[in-house]
């Protein structure tokens, strides 16, 4: 690890004028420390911004909830009013990490953690989104990890997030604070795919800081979840995970929100999946046609083309078991 320095603030307007003189922000600390120790990351200045007032879970006006940015994963996860309404948050949460990371980790910070791509956290390896223009070394190595859909021929390196494809799936909104006041961003829109500027991952401007992220009502009544397929029951990144929101009034889908994670640059929506759905009566048949559009688009690397197979299969068990026909 490199040295830095380190300034502990109490307020947002500070965090601002700190970020903005080029500090970085870090709050649990979970992957921006490990990063520091493998030297991938060199900040010149920690802000620590722990004690800021952005730990509240309120419901929005509209029957939404805004989530504080500084929330500890496993508060939000338990938080009865995200369990009761949005389901698929809470179990994405409780797919993340282990116990001990998750009363650590912030939600903001696990939306702005970076890549577990191996060639990223070697710094002997060529990556273009740690060293820009130095390559990537995936492309032609062992990929089996890696993305399937938004790739660059520079980057395609997955995003980690569980609770990010839970976001994108409600389509959420980021709530910033920075220089220029407060601004809000769709989840959509904030993580960015690599295109030709890998290492430009969030739609953030310099010393913005996130401050919560807001959960739009979902149409009643609904239901949700959220399936994640990995290597192993413990501790493991997904392969494949869906994120599914059905909303089914008499007898018909009115409403469906549908997203998959470990498969793209970002957590990736899944639009013709959700198209596919509304107006139609749930049934074995649609789950199945529906999830034959979960991989539009995809490009297998080398070593991963079982995850096309597995995506569809993952996106129709989840459709399953949220449309109640398991």
């Amino acid at each position: 690890m490199e040295p830095f320095a380190y300034t502990k603030v109490r307020d947002v307007r500070a965090a601002v004028a700190a970020g903005r003189r080029g500090g970085r922000f870090i709050a649990g600390g979970t992957t921006l420390v490990d990063l520091m120790r493998e030297t991938v990351e060199r900040p010149g200045t920690l802000v620590d911004i722990g004690a800021l007032p952005l730990t509240g879970i309120s419901p929005t006006p509209g029957g939404g909830v805004r989530i504080g940015a500084l929330v500890r994963m496993a508060d939000a996860a338990a938080d009865p009013r995200v369990r009761s309404a949005f389901p698929v948050v809470s179990q994405a949460l409780e797919l993340s990490a282990s116990p001990q990371l998750r009363n650590m980790a912030t939600i903001g910070g696990n939306i702005m953690q970076r890549t577990r791509c191996p060639y990223f956290r070697d710094v002997t390896a060529r990556c273009n989104k740690r060293a820009p223009g130095s390559g990537c070394a995936a492309l032609d190595g062992y990929n089996r990890s890696h993305a399937i859909l938004g790739g660059s021929e520079a980057c395609v390196a997955t995003h980690p997030s569980d609770v990010a494809v839970a976001f994108a799936a409600l389509e959420a909104t980021v709530h910033l604070q920075g220089p220029d006041g407060d601004r809000s961003v769709s989840f959509a829109d904030f993580l960015l795919r690599p295109g030709s500027t890998p290492d430009r991952e969030q739609a953030l401007r310099p010393g913005e800081l996130i401050t919560a992220v807001e959960l739009p009502a979902l149409p009643g009544p609904s239901r949700s979840g959220y399936l994640k397929v990995r290597d192993r029951q413990s501790y493991e990144f997904a392969l494949t995970s869906a994120a599914v929101a059905l909303s089914i009034r008499g007898g018909v889908i009115r409403a469906a929100k549908v997203a998959a994670g470990g498969v793209g640059t970002v957590p990736w929506k899944l639009p013709a999946v959700e198209q596919h759905l509304l107006g139609k009566r749930p049934s074995d048949s649609l789950w199945a046609e529906a999830a034959q559009r979960a991989a539009d688009g995809a490009r297998p690397l080398r070593h991963n083309g079982f995850k096309v197979e597995l995506l569809k299969r993952t996106v129709e068990r989840q459709l399953r078991v949220v449309g109640g026909t398991r």
